[in-house]
This record gives C-alpha cells, structure tokens and sequence, in this order.
C-alpha cells in the first residue's frame, strides 16, 4: 500500500497547468524515482506533495489521509522530510549546527540521532565543526539529506540529489540512498540520471507534459526499449 500518494494532480505557479493529471506514489522501504525532460512537471510534482504548490485539481494523501490543506511545515511533522536541490543548507553555519537546525521540530535529546547520521555519512563527522559552505558539492549534499534525516521521517523526499557531482560521488549517494532504505523509509526522488537512478530504483515513473507516461519497476522501465530510446539516451 502506498505510504504517499498524489493523485490526478493539476496544478502550476499561475497561469496555465504544470502537473496535468500525474499521479505518483511511493510505499515505506520503497525507493521510486520520477523521471522525464526537462520541463516534464517532475520537480513540481514533488512540491506538490509537499504542500509548496497548490494543486487545482488533484489529492495527496499520506498514510491515508488527505493531507492537502497542511502546510509544509505540519506536513514535516506528519512525518515528510524534502530536500530541493539548491539552497538546502546553511552555508554559514557548521556541519552540527545544520544538523541542529535540522530537529528545530523536536523536543528530545538529539546526540543519538547525530551520531547515526554520521554513522551514515563519517565524511560529515569528520567535518562536524567545519562551515558547511566551505565543503564539496558531494558533501554539502550530504549534509542536506542527513539534516533532513534528523526529523526522523517517514517520508524522504530528494529533488535532483545528484545534481553537479562526479560520477563517483553519485554512486556513493545511491549507496547511502539504499541504506536509508534499509531502515524502512520511504524515498522519493527526482533524478536527471535517469539511468543510474531506476537501476536501484523499486519503481519509476516517467512524466511527460506533466503527465505520466509510463509507470514500472525500475528494471522494466530500464529493460523498455521505447523509455531507452526517448529518455536514457539509447
């Protein structure tokens, strides 16, 4: 069963529709990864989802509930947790204090959960007192998904994770993607690697004019000859 769905999404910032009907879904333990051109609707689908872009036409639910009139922020507190892809951390501050910035919801002892994020990426704590934006592309990437892992969601959701890192560097941010998986998240992701992207995805979907056009798992999508053809490159 689907832990976060949006169905039959319409909407945009304004004037004409953005999203024209797609629906993407994602369960708990599951990595889906949503795919297409450029101006397909990928990114805005994902703002949907996260309450960033208000849908005309549509519904989001989240372990069953509609969740649509929640902001972002009561969004977060249900259990979602979103990472954009530019100006997802706080350059001035250090590794530990975006970390920090990243419980400002909880209440509790946060020590446990910064030793597991680092356990997760050591890179960060071997950078624990350095200022975030002095670090690499890779690892300032890092430091935005494990702030966002320090809500502790139910719900990851990465837009464009990759983006503007070597092709090592992409690798290991697949490999730490699939040990979030391990502990029962769900994760859902926008990639302009396509490629790399379904072959560890569970499922994919490819949007086209804000509409899905195909929807499989990632080693279907991968294996078809016409998605090979029209959006991996052959």
């Amino acid at each position: 069963m689907s832990y976060l769905a949006g169905e039959d999404m319409h909407g945009g910032y304004g004037g004409a529709d953005i999203l024209r009907g797609c629906s993407v879904s994602v369960a708990r333990g599951e990595i889906v990864v949503i795919v297409g051109p450029n101006g397909a609707g990928k990114s805005t689908a994902m703002k949907a989802l996260f309450g960033m872009v208000r849908l005309r036409r549509g519904e989001v639910r989240l372990d069953g509930d509609p969740i649509g009139r929640l902001t972002p922020q009561d969004r977060v507190k249900r259990g979602m947790a979103f990472v954009p892809q530019t100006g997802n951390i706080f350059a001035t501050l250090s590794v530990r204090e975006n970390l920090e910035m990243g419980a400002f919801l909880r209440r509790d002892d946060i020590s446990d959960s910064i030793e597991r994020v680092f356990d997760l990426f050591p890179v960060l704590g071997e950078k624990h007192r350095q200022l975030a934006g002095e670090l690499s592309g890779g690892q300032r990437q890092q430091v935005a998904i494990a702030r966002a892992l320090m809500t502790r969601p139910d719900v990851l959701m990465l837009d464009e994770p990759t983006a503007g890192v070597s092709p090592i560097v992409m690798d290991e941010l697949f490999d730490r993607i699939l040990e979030i998986r391990r502990a029962g998240i769900a994760i859902l992701m926008v990639e302009q690697n396509a490629r790399q992207a379904l072959a560890i995805a569970d499922r994919g979907f490819v949007l086209v004019t804000g509409k899905n056009r195909y929807t499989d798992s990632g080693q279907a999508l991968l294996a078809n000859p016409e998605v090979r053809r029209s959006f991996l490159g052959g």
